[in-house]
């Protein structure tokens, strides 16, 4: 992926009124990068699309696209296009009329049009449908066409306001595929927002976690889920088993840590701040390893198992250690199982220290 910045948001905050939708978030968007604002309804992720758009403007703050200051600049004078949730397609137009809308705003010579037009038509799959009007159209052929007229202008920087929302959940997670690749054939940068943890997880290249107007935390997809560095970003992000910990010991290299619940576990000393004597500590319900037995050289401790919950090829467990320490852990179901593990057996559950994340203070 290309490094240099294409967007450069610094400092930017929006306010209405008295209420503060986006709070002094600074970032930047590598050109051909997928990023997607992920976070909660309210959380200011859509308010910030809109002042990249140009549809807001900044309380305080500047914002730049491709080196050029768009802080107080005008949408159309922006060489960025949207994406919105409705599709705003018009209804009078044919497919092919509604993509060429924008060329024709911008005078492009009608033979270019055609040409263009053409390439972005066989480019969503939509061969066979240039004559047809939305109304004839499926929800996904519909969003096809809305992004079809986003990208046909060839913009820096595509903004995507949750374009999929309105899709039933199997043709979303198609869209989702074809969304992304869409966006490696073009190699345009894309910034995508969204409330859906899984769309987020599947498509970016970086995900930005908002809540309450701040980026909570920016990193791969596999680094926000692998290693949250809040109890926010670590709750929403999946599903997580929030404990408390308290240091027992400490060296140059590692902290031994005693999780409520039983478990005693040695992590790395970069990981636990050196003036903390509690923390809070995230265990992913899929990491926790669940036999009628120890395994391999895994810290463990023994729980029983309160109810057992049938997902298909997954099993969720619900745990309650000796202490009381409720936990949540999802294994193979029991047709792929050696021994079966069923509600009110005691059960063995083990840790990696790699998959304990400290995620805050106590």
């Amino acid at each position: 992926m290309p490094s240099a910045a294409v967007i450069e948001i610094r400092e930017v905050t929006k306010c209405f009124g008295s209420f503060t939708a986006v709070d002094g978030v600074s970032l930047d968007v590598a050109a051909g990068e997928f990023l997607t604002l992920l976070g909660p309804s309210g959380c200011g992720k859509t308010t910030l699309l809109r002042m990249l758009s140009g549809f807001e403007t900044p309380t305080r703050g500047a914002l730049r696209i491709d080196g050029e200051d768009v802080t107080h600049l005008a949408p159309y004078r922006r060489n960025v296009n949207q994406v919105f949730q409705s599709y705003a397609l018009f209804p009078h137009l044919t497919v092919a009329e509604n993509i060429a809308f924008g060329l024709r705003m911008q005078k492009v010579p009608a033979a270019e049009i055609e040409r263009r037009v053409g390439e972005v038509i066989d480019l969503v799959a939509l061969g066979g449908f240039s004559a047809r009007r939305p109304h004839e159209l499926s929800g996904g052929q519909r969003q096809r066409v809305a992004l079809a007229r986003a990208i046909v202008p060839r913009p820096k920087v595509l903004l995507l306001d949750e374009p999929l929302s309105a899709l039933d959940a199997k043709l979303r997670q198609q869209m989702q595929l074809e969304l992304k690749r869409l966006q490696r054939h073009l190699g345009m940068t894309f910034v995508f927002v969204t409330h859906d943890q899984e769309e987020a997880l599947t498509m970016s290249d970086r995900i930005a976690v908002f809540n309450r107007g701040r980026v909570e935390q920016i990193g791969s997809p596999s680094d926000i889920y692998h290693h949250p560095r809040t109890t926010f970003v670590a709750d929403f992000i999946g599903e997580a088993n929030l404990l408390r910990a308290e240091a027992l010991s400490r060296t140059p290299a590692a902290v031994r840590l005693r999780v409520e619940g039983g478990l005693e576990v040695e992590i790395p000393a970069e990981r636990w701040p050196s003036d903390w004597t509690s923390g809070v500590v995230s265990l992913r319900p899929e990491k926790i390893l669940v036999s009628k037995r120890p395994i391999g050289d895994a810290a463990g401790f023994t729980a029983r198992v309160t109810d057992e919950l049938f997902q298909g090829a997954l099993d969720r467990l619900h745990l309650q250690t000796e202490s009381g320490t409720r936990l949540t852990a999802l294994v193979a179901n029991e047709s792929a199982l050696r021994e079966a593990i069923h509600a009110g057996d005691t059960v063995w559950c083990g840790v990696h220290s790699d998959d304990v994340a400290v995620v805050g203070p106590a």
